[in-house]
């Protein structure tokens, strides 16, 4: 999601790719995630507050735009995530990926965007179509 807000190396490549979706599902988690790196970066001195708020602002208006669709999660998230995680084997992921992996299931989501390679590994075994925008081979 940050990508769309700031200018980063793959930015470019993941707004291309968001225009050419149909539907992108923002979940509850992702926002939170989303509102947390923002405040992150202007406590951090990366921004001043008014951007902070424009960033917000921005992402508040996403509701409204095509192609997101925010979604909330059921409170059954952590049990799926516990279940992932007892059934990944040797795929390790952050606890914070394997949420996003069992929002994902929750939702009924069935291709993830994504840049982290940890994330796409574990999103893979899970049988998860993977998509990295700027490199077409990633599924």
């Amino acid at each position: 999601m940050l990508k769309l807000f700031w200018q980063e190396p793959e930015s470019d490549a993941v707004r291309d790719h968001v225009a050419r979706e149909d539907v992108v599902i923002v979940s509850t988690l992702t926002e939170l995630e989303t509102e947390s790196q923002l405040t992150a970066g202007w406590l951090a001195g990366r921004y001043g507050k008014r951007r902070r708020e424009r960033y917000r602002a921005k992402l508040a208006e996403f509701r409204a735009t095509d192609p997101f669709r925010f979604r909330s999660l059921p409170g059954s998230v952590f049990e799926t995530a516990l279940r992932l995680h007892a059934t990944a084997g040797r795929t390790h992921c952050r606890t914070l990926d394997r949420l996003h992996l069992a929002a994902m299931t929750e939702l009924e989501a069935t291709r993830l965007l994504t840049h982290d390679t940890v994330q796409a590994r574990a999103a893979r075994a899970l049988g998860f179509a993977v998509l990295i925008p700027g490199n077409e081979a990633s599924p």
